[in-house]
């Protein structure tokens, strides 16, 4: 899903769960000194990569609306000894951060699960500083999806059911205010997809992606 081995093996089991759906470290191009916030960071394994690459000076910030997740990430994040990342309760819709606060949001297969989208969005570009950058990996809508699917209750929270079309979620990005919006869908993803559901034919309505945006000078 876009992780190097040397990405795999650099940290401490039980912060990688293998829920997401591509690597936002990678596709933000992280630099060094930079402030990270990752959307949904369970048990922390995105937010510890971004903080191996961002260095000392850099700082990266998790938010996660469960407790448990909380003390998993944090208990991670201990016995790896990262100094620079920290995680703090709150929900992708009303982030507790201060506004122009952050160079880069990340995010793995999280925002798809908002009904939302709108709000988190605009709460990204919140608390973005101008000339931050969004390096999402997501799900999205390719087709109209059969209420089959659609209606049923793992789809939803197995990612697929809340995914919206990829003109949705650029025309939600433009009206928030950012730009240079790009999305990405990925070439594994058919067979990615189609292991999380096997029979459902869930491969063929919703792909993952890269979303990437800019919020303007």
């Amino acid at each position: 899903m876009g992780y190097s081995q040397k990405d795999l093996g650099s940290i401490v089991d039980g912060a990688n769960l293998w829920l997401g759906c591509g690597n936002p470290a990678a596709i933000g191009k992280l630099k060094p000194a930079e402030v990270v916030l990752d959307l949904g960071s369970g048990a922390g394994f995105d937010c510890f990569l971004a903080a191996k690459q961002v260095g000392e000076k850099g700082h990266v910030i998790g938010v996660d609306m469960t407790p448990e997740m909380l003390a998993r990430a944090t208990e991670n994040a201990e016995k790896i000894g990262l100094k620079n990342v920290e995680f703090r309760l709150g929900a992708i819709e009303h982030l507790p951060l201060p506004d122009n606060s952050v160079n880069v949001i990340i995010s793995n297969c999280v925002i798809n699960l908002s009904p939302e989208k709108r709000k988190v969005f605009t709460e990204a570009y919140r608390v973005l500083k101008p000339g931050g950058r969004l390096a999402i990996s997501d799900v999205v809508a390719t087709t109209v999806m059969p209420d089959r699917l659609r209606e049923q209750a793992a789809m939803l929270t197995g990612c697929i059911a809340g995914a919206e079309p990829v003109e949705r979620i650029e025309e939600i990005l433009a009206e928030v205010g950012f730009e240079e919006i790009r999305i990405r869908l990925k070439s594994y993803s058919k067979e990615l997809v189609g292991n999380w559901f096997p029979g459902s034919g869930a491969e063929n309505y919703v792909a993952s992606a890269d979303i990437e945006a800019i919020k303007p000078l």
